[in-house]
């Protein structure tokens, strides 16, 4: 429902900023920009779901040979005291707890390649312990946010485009980065177990997240000892090396079960197809919804009244330019990483815009797509308090990134 009426807005608010800009300003091609951008974004949508074709039938098949091999079982197992109280209605030991985990995994390491298929995989699994099929669970939900909220550890693919950009020091935002993405999944999971009345104060819980936290921080000491070319050629060939791992580890535990591993993995690549198709008209929807928006001049307008508010208020404006990457961010990944090519382009990468517009990219994830996606890949219609969620995690991963840019990048 609240997706129904998101949609809605963006419609209708993109209608009458065009028609403003037509019946005031003279802009007639407001309109046809708005008509282009339609089919130009029904286009991409498709080519994304073309794109995630191969992807998602290479990775649901590994995941089957996982099944099978008892890997995925294995990792319920293990995880089944922490997943049992932040996804309290799935059973102990149930196949979707060894699916999330080898999602947010995924996530982490950067893969999103991996991630999403995983990710369509786990919410496959949570939807046969649905009893109401079009409406989200709490389970649902929470691991919803965690993929909305984005946590990375190595954030290869940012790193590179700074690279490419001319950047003195492309692994400068490493370390603001990581302080962000992981104060934006925190807030997530702390905002919905309120929704959900999930207690957190128990120790197994502040044991987990206390160790997280050590984790992040021993991460955080050992690249701020490396030097830029080093840190990118160690978060890559980490990155590279734990994926191939994974796969062969699956190959190798079917194997030892004695499992056909060549057919396990046509079998769980023929469900990839059909997940691949189910979900274009969800992508098509949104992405559509997002390019008209744009295309009005809607976007532009909302940047333009925050900058204005913001210097009435007597506050900095510098961090203005790399707005639109955070606003474009829960919308769309592929807008936001033009903003923030943009952004470096105009203001320069080694700048405190191109910087902050970095880490805006890596902060969070784009809310308003995976919502599409997963939800849309097992047909939930109603996504309750998902979205509030959601976006409470991008808004505490916007509000850190700013305040840790001007803590390393003060201008």
């Amino acid at each position: 429902m609240v997706l129904n009426y998101i949609w809605i807005a963006f419609f209708l608010t993109a209608f009458v900023v065009a028609l403003v800009r037509l019946v005031f300003m003279g802009d007639t091609g407001v309109f046809p920009a708005m008509i282009d951008s339609t089919f130009t974004s029904s286009k991409t949508a498709f080519e994304i779901s073309l794109g995630l074709t191969g992807v998602l039938s290479l990775w649901l098949g590994i995941m089957k040979i996982g099944e099978r091999g008892g890997v995925v079982a294995m990792l319920a197992r293990l995880l089944s005291p922490v997943f049992a109280r932040l996804f309290p209605d799935i059973p102990k030991g149930h196949p979707a707890t060894g699916s999330i985990f080898m999602n947010i995994a995924a996530n982490m390491l950067n893969l999103d390649n991996a991630a999403t298929p995983l990710g369509l995989k786990a919410m496959e699994q949570m939807q046969e312990l649905n009893t109401k099929k079009d409406t989200a669970t709490n389970p649902m939900i929470m691991f919803l946010v965690l993929n909305t909220s984005g946590l990375t550890l190595i954030p290869v693919s940012i790193m590179v485009y700074r690279a490419q950009m001319g950047a003195a020091q492309p692994t400068d935002v490493f370390i603001p980065l990581l302080l962000t993405t992981f104060f934006s999944t925190l807030t997530g999971i702390v905002v919905t177990s309120i929704y959900q009345r999930i207690n957190l104060v128990n120790r197994t819980m502040l044991l987990t997240l206390g160790s997280l936290c050590a984790i992040v921080a021993a991460i955080i000491w050992l690249f701020s000892r490396m030097d830029g070319p080093t840190m990118n050629t160690v978060s890559t060939s980490v990155a590279n090396v734990l994926l191939m791992t994974i796969i062969t580890g699956f190959i190798l535990a079917g194997v030892r079960r004695r499992v056909n591993v060549y057919d396990a993995f046509i079998d769980g690549a023929k469900e990839g197809f059909g997940t691949a198709v189910r979900i274009i008209p969800y992508l098509v929807a949104m992405l559509v919804a997002v390019g008209v928006f744009r295309a009005s001049g809607a976007m532009d307008m909302l940047i333009g009244a925050v900058r204005s508010l913001i210097e009435a208020c007597g506050g900095d404006s510098s961090a203005i330019g790399a707005l639109p990457t955070a606003i474009m961010k829960p919308l769309s990944g592929s807008g936001a990483r033009g903003m923030m090519v943009d952004a470096m382009t105009a203001y320069g990468a080694d700048s405190f815009v191109g910087r902050l517009s970095c880490i805006f990219q890596g902060s969070t994830d784009t809310t308003f797509y995976i919502l599409a996606v997963y939800f849309g890949s097992i047909g939930v219609r109603h996504t309750r308090h998902a979205v509030v969620c959601g976006l409470l995690a991008d808004l505490a991963g916007v509000i850190a990134a700013v305040a840790v840019a001007y803590m390393f990048f003060a201008p």
